[in-house]
């Protein structure tokens, strides 16, 4: 099975990126690490972004829409495999 590694990127307000962090790590990431397909999440922020990058066997669940007075703008998600090298 293929393993699918998702970026999830979302420019939040300067001011609410700790509330932010929280909201992906106390209600976003425990909606998807559930799922027997989940291998697996890191969460990284800057002074204005919160990323999550998680780890699939097969197709990722989306993470839910953050709160909106919490975002700048909605978020991004990309889709990557592995590459041997």
């Amino acid at each position: 099975m293929d393993v699918i590694v998702r970026m999830w990127e979302v420019r939040g307000y300067p001011d609410r990126v700790p509330d932010l962090i929280a909201w992906v790590c106390d209600t976003a990431l425990p909606e998807i690490e559930h799922d027997p397909r989940h291998a697996g999440s890191e969460v990284f922020s800057s002074t204005d972004r919160v990323v999550v990058i998680s780890r699939w066997r097969g197709e990722p669940l989306p993470l839910p829409d953050p709160p909106a007075d919490l975002v700048a703008r909605p978020p991004y998600a990309w889709d990557f495999a592995p590459v041997d090298r």
